[in-house]
């Protein structure tokens, strides 16, 4: 008897439904369209270092409040993410880093988001606690972080929070403990073990 694909093809789908709508959610900035390139040109002032990862961690878990929405393990299933509307970010999603550059992170934890209950933390948190927020939550994609998308050479067992961060320094090459493969950015994969950066190294 032959079998109809139809019942298959909507178990396909109904399956690659959710796994678009992250995405897709990922893809969209939550600064304002008049502030994205200004938030898009910020930069870390901070070399990528364990000890600014273990400040940026006590920040994430303490006086900043981040695992209240994000959770403490940065996959925003934190004990208030059910009741938010949008879902908080997963900074556990690859998709994140690869869309999102850490000048609009840092503009979205001083100056909130519109739309989302992501408040401002500018008053309560210093720019370089912010930026220090960062590079500890950066480090939540783990092997799915910044720049995974290609080769992945360099990276040793130093992919906890902080490891494998290309990207983080203000030149955005290998700073501290950032391994030497390709990062992501904006417009992909950019830096040693990217084929058009390669040559420029």
């Amino acid at each position: 008897m032959k079998l109809s694909m139809f019942p298959l093809l909507v178990v396909v789908v109904s399956l690659a439904i959710p796994a678009w709508a992250a995405e897709r959610h990922m893809m969209q900035p939550r600064v304002p369209t008049d502030k994205l390139a200004e938030a898009r040109a910020l930069t870390s002032p901070l070399p990528s270092s364990p000890e600014i990862v273990e400040q940026g961690k006590g920040l994430y878990n303490g006086k900043g409040t981040c695992f209240n929405c994000h959770g403490q393990d940065g996959g925003g299933n934190g004990p208030l993410a059910a009741q938010l509307n949008p879902s908080p970010r997963n900074f556990q999603h690859h998709g994140f880093w690869r869309h999102r550059t850490e000048g609009e992170i840092f503009w979205v934890i001083k100056n909130g988001s519109v739309g989302t209950s992501m408040v401002g933390f500018g008053g309560q948190l210093t720019d370089e606690e912010i930026w220090s927020i960062i590079q500890y939550e950066r480090g939540f994609a783990g092997a799915h972080g910044p720049g995974m998308m290609g080769r992945g050479e360099g990276m040793g067992p130093m992919m906890g929070p902080g490891g494998g961060m290309g990207g983080m320094g203000r030149d955005g090459g290998m700073d501290g403990m950032e391994h030497g493969g390709p990062r992501g950015g904006m417009d992909g994969c950019e830096g040693k073990g990217c084929p058009q950066s390669d040559s420029n190294q």
